[in-house]
C-alpha cells in the first residue's frame, strides 16, 4: 500500500508538459530514422536500436524524476572521479572514426557507448553544486580558478579524444552557468580577449588537419564539393529540394539514394527538410525551442539555486546541440558531428537526453519548499 502511494505521488507530480514534448520529438526522430535507414529487408537495425534506447530512456527519465536532485550533493566527489576515470578509460581504449581521428566510443561487441554523453549530466550536477558553494565569491579570482579547474578536469580528456564538438558543448555549458551565477562582465570581456589571442595559437599548433578543413569548407563548401564540403553541400540540396511541403515520406532522393551522408545522425535535419519541407523543419524547430524554454521556465521556478543551475546547465546543453546541428546542416556553422537532441540516431545520446530531462523534472517536482513525500522508488 505504501509503494502504491509513492507511485501515485510520483506520477501526480510529473511535469506532463515536458514529458509529452520529449515523447513527441522522440517519436518524430524514430519516424525519420526509419526513413533514413530504410533497408530492402524492411525495418533497419538502427531503427530497432533507437526504439530500445527510447524505451530505456523513458524509464530512466521517470526514475530520475523520482530522485531528489538535492541528494546528489552527497556524491559529488565520486561522480567527478568516476567521470574522469571513464573519460580516461575511453581515451586509452576507445574507438572512433578514422577520418576524424577521434576515439570517443567504447564498444562491447555490436554495442557502442559514448561515455562523454553521460558525463554531460554529471557535469551539470557537480558544477551546479560547486557554483552553489561559491556563489557569493564567484567574482573572486581564486574562486574562478577553482571553477575553471573543475571544468578542465572534464573537458581536457574530451579534447584529447579529438572530440571537438563535445568539448564545445561542455564549454558552452560552463560559460552559461557561470554567467547565470553572476559572473562579472570584466571577466567576460577578458575571456573574449583571451580567446582572440589563443585562436591563432590553436589554429597553427593544436587543431588537426581535418578540423582546419572543416572551418575552411565552412566558409566555402563549394571549393571542395566532393571532399570536405560534400556533407554540407548535399545537406543544403536536400533541405532546399524539400521546398514548402517536402517531397513526401520515404520519397526524398538524397535520403533514399544515400547521397546525403550521415543521414541518420549528424544530418538528420536534412532528411526532415527533404521529406517534410519548410513546414516539417519549422515544427521540429519550434518543438525543440519550446522544450528548451520549458527547461528555463522550470529553472525560474526552482526552490533553490542548486535546482536553478542544474536546469540552466541542461538548457545550455540542449540549446548548443540544437543550434549547432541545425546551423551546420544549412551551412551556417562548421561541421562538428553534434547530434540533434531526441532526433538523431544514437542510443547514448538519446538516453543522455532523457536522463537530462529527468533531472529537470526532478527540480519541477520539488519546486515547492513543502515536502510532498516524493522519495526514490
Amino acid at each position: 500500500m505504501n509503494e502504491r502511494k509513492k507511485l501515485h505521488s510520483l506520477f501526480k507530480r510529473l511535469d506532463y508538459v515536458t514529458l509529452i514534448l520529449v515523447v513527441i520529438i522522440s517519436v518524430i526522430g524514430l519516424v525519420v530514422i526509419a526513413s533514413a535507414s530504410k533497408s530492402a529487408d524492411g525495418i533497419s537495425r538502427r531503427f530497432l536500436v533507437q526504439s530500445v534506447a527510447f524505451v530505456i530512456g523513458l524509464g530512466l527519465m521517470i526514475f530520475m524524476s523520482s530522485i531528489d536532485y538535492e541528494s546528489y550533493q552527497d556524491f559529488v566527489k565520486p561522480i567527478i572521479l568516476g567521470s574522469i576515470l571513464l573519460l580516461l578509460f575511453t581515451l586509452i581504449f576507445g574507438e572512433g572514426k578514422e577520418e576524424t581521428g577521434s576515439n570517443s566510443w567504447i564498444r562491447f561487441g555490436p554495442i557502442g557507448i559514448q561515455p562523454s554523453e553521460l558525463v554531460k549530466i554529471a557535469f551539470a550536477i557537480t558544477f551546479s553544486v560547486h557554483l552553489v558553494k561559491v556563489k557569493e565569491d564567484i567574482n573572486v579570482l581564486r574562486t574562478l580558478c577553482g571553477l575553471f579547474g573543475h571544468f578542465l578536469l572534464i573537458v581536457l580528456p574530451v579534447i584529447l579524444q579529438n572530440d571537438t564538438g563535445t568539448a564545445l558543448v561542455f564549454t558552452f555549458m560552463f560559460l552559461v552557468m557561470l554567467f547565470c551565477a553572476g559572473l562579472s562582465y570584466k571577466y567576460i570581456f577578458a575571456g573574449v580577449g583571451a580567446i582572440a589571442v589563443f585562436a591563432p595559437i590553436a589554429w597553427f599548433f593544436l587543431l588537426q588537419p581535418y578540423q582546419k578543413n572543416r572551418f575552411l569548407t565552412f566558409f566555402n563548401p563549394e571549393s571542395d564539393p566532393l571532399g570536405h564540403g560534400y556533407q554540407v553541400t548535399q545537406s543544403k540540396i536536400a533541405i532546399g529540394s524539400g521546398e514548402f511541403l517536402g517531397r513526401g515520406y520515404l520519397k526524398g532522393p538524397q535520403t533514399q539514394l544515400s547521397m546525403l551522408p550521415e543521414k541518420e545522425t549528424d544530418f538528420i535535419f536534412g532528411v526532415i527538410g527533404e521529406e517534410f519541407g519548410f513546414i516539417g523543419t519549422t515544427i521540429v524547430l519550434l518543438l525543440l525551442i519550446f522544450l528548451i524554454c520549458r527547461c528555463l521556465y522550470i529553472s525560474s521556478q526552482a526552490k533553490n539555486d542548486l535546482g536553478k543551475f542544474m536546469c540552466i546547465g541542461i538548457s545550455a546543453m540542449l540549446l548548443f546541440h540544437t543550434f549547432e546541428n541545425i546551423c551546420m546542416c544549412v551551412g551556417l556553422m562548421p561541421v562538428t558531428g553534434i547530434p540533434l537532441p531526441f532526433l538523431s540516431y544514437g542510443g547514448s545520446s538519446l538516453i543522455t537526453n532523457f536522463a537530462a530531462i529527468g533531472l529537470v523534472m526532478s527540480v519541477w517536482a520539488r519546486r515547492h519548499t513543502i515536502n510532498f513525500g516524493l522519495e526514490p522508488i
